[in-house]
């Protein structure tokens, strides 16, 4: 399985925020052969890493919803200094949702949201430098977000987190830009002002890599989850999006190659 380490300002770590923690677990354990590995309750609030092969992929956390926060994964991007990424978000028509706070040895984390409203992490990682392995069945194949206010929305990735983006395609049909070109691609952006539902501005997303995406809709569908889009074949992969048990929405990906 290829390591990972990701350029500053790229996805480096994903976390579910779950009500139902132990559902969390025996679903994703039993759908991509994860392990969970549970921290400490009071360094780390019972925090839940998920692991593939021992490598760490993403993370849990429990949901009590007392934020009114539906469960939902994020998507957090790798900085060099958090506590200044906070600030230039803000500066720049963010809005901070949890100011950079310590997680003791781990690294420095902080949520805000862009201008159109998509909630994304920040990271600046010490001993936990975020995913170990990506584009293999269980771990992260892909990330990317849904904007209505796509041009605003690339200049503040741009210019909070440094990214240097490169147009994929710019019609009216399908505009879409990706961080890095070629083979340093590290994630997408694309404008979704037709497709996102009503009072979603903007949304963060994974996909999840599988052997066979059919395969995989149907034993996510035995053990709870349910079909939001269903499986297509695109130039991509196949594809397909689903909710966890609980409603937490995430994707799949087939790779052409597979």
């Amino acid at each position: 399985m290829p390591a990972r380490v990701p350029m500053t300002g790229a996805p480096c770590w994903v976390d579910l925020l779950t009500s139902d923690t132990a559902r969390a677990e025996q679903f994703y354990g039993e759908l991509f052969g994860w392990t969970a590995e549970h921290g400490d309750e009071e360094r780390y609030g019972g925090y839940i890493t998920f692991r593939k092969d021992g490598k760490m992929v993403g993370g849990c956390m429990r949901n009590d919803g007392s934020s009114g926060t539906p469960d939902m994964w994020s998507v957090y991007l790798a900085s060099d200094d958090a506590r200044r990424t906070v600030e230039r978000a803000a500066e720049l028509g963010g809005t901070v949702i949890v100011p950079a706070m310590d997680v003791p040895e781990q690294g420095v984390m902080a949520m805000v949201t862009d201008p159109s409203g998509a909630a994304v992490g920040v990271w600046q990682g010490r001993e936990n430098p975020g995913i170990e392995v990506v584009a293999e069945p269980g771990t992260p194949n892909w990330f990317e977000l849904h904007t209505r206010d796509y041009e605003p929305t690339l200049r503040f990735y741009e210019d909070v987190f440094g990214w240097q983006t490169s147009v994929m395609s710019d019609t009216d049909d399908f505009r879409y830009s990706t961080l890095g070109e070629g083979r340093e691609q590290q994630a997408g952006v694309m404008d979704a002002a037709t497709m996102l539902p009503e009072g979603v501005s903007g949304l963060w997303g994974i996909y999840w890599g599988v052997e066979d995406t059919d395969a995989c809709v149907e034993k996510a569908q035995s053990l709870g989850a349910s079909v939001l889009h269903p499986a297509d074949d695109t130039p991509f992969g196949k594809l397909a999006t689903l909710a966890d048990p609980t409603g937490a929405m995430f994707r799949i990906i087939q790779p052409p190659q597979r």
